[in-house]
């Protein structure tokens, strides 16, 4: 077992734990939804914002992540699906997206609720994945989720040239046979594009992805309200 986690990074309590910071950040989002559903771009949009409220590098991903123009909200709403809609249905997860979101949550990283309702965190894989300690605790919420919604097939798609991506492929299919679950793995070199592409129901929290999908499942919100999973969460609106 790996002794990693994906908890908080030094300084973060400094800048999401304060009433202050957090008033700033909610402003910024507020700002960045004004100008994105004016048609400016996102960066010039983040960088105006982030330099108003002289946020650090952080806390501009995190609201950035959290922002989105009027109509992405609204055509991200009419492709949203519920629990009931994932009844025998194959539903196709962005797999690091997933993993490392849930292992973020469940190693008291901050989480951040955006405008649209996903939930996202600021880690990544920069290149490389590597287990953490809340790696198989991550794949277990995602089978009870399995079971529970009685979904068809689920696929896990990875990214190919993230190292180490065919090994996490293969523990997943293992864990499935192991437990008898009705799982796939696959690797893609754009796994954004697939998904948009080849999937009817995705569970992603990336922007891309939720603006060019079929549909999608908000699965940590999910996971969140019926295991009652605690989440030092932060609301961006």
């Amino acid at each position: 077992m790996s002794e990693r986690n994906r908890g908080k990074n030094t300084g973060d309590d400094l800048l999401f734990g304060p009433e202050k910071e957090r008033e700033k950040l909610k402003q910024a989002v507020r700002d960045m939804n004004y100008l994105l559903s004016r048609d400016y771009p996102e960066k010039a949009s983040s960088e105006l914002a982030g330099n108003r409220y002289r946020l650090k590098t952080r806390q501009i991903q995190a609201f950035r992540g959290a922002s989105a123009s009027d109509r992405q909200l609204s055509e991200r709403k009419s492709r949203k699906l519920e629990i009931k809609d994932l009844q025998g249905k194959a539903v196709y997860l962005d797999g690091f997206n997933v993993l490392i979101l849930l292992e973020s949550l469940l190693s008291g990283a901050y989480i951040f609720e955006g405008l649209d309702g996903c939930f996202r965190d600021l880690s990544g894989v920069h290149g490389t994945y590597k287990r953490v300690n809340q790696t198989m605790k991550s794949v277990e919420l995602v089978a009870r989720f399995t079971r529970i919604s009685g979904t068809g097939k689920v696929c896990w798609i990875f990214d190919k040239p993230v190292s180490n991506s065919g090994r996490i492929k293969q523990m997943v299919l293992d864990f499935a046979q192991e437990h008898h679950l009705p799982w796939e793995a696959a690797l893609e070199f754009n796994p954004d594009r697939y998904l948009a592409e080849h999937a009817e129901i995705t569970v992603s929290s990336d922007a891309w992805i939720l603006d060019h999908c079929s549909h999608w499942f908000n699965l940590i919100a999910y996971l969140i309200r019926e295991e009652e999973l605690p989440v030092n969460l932060m609301k961006m609106y």
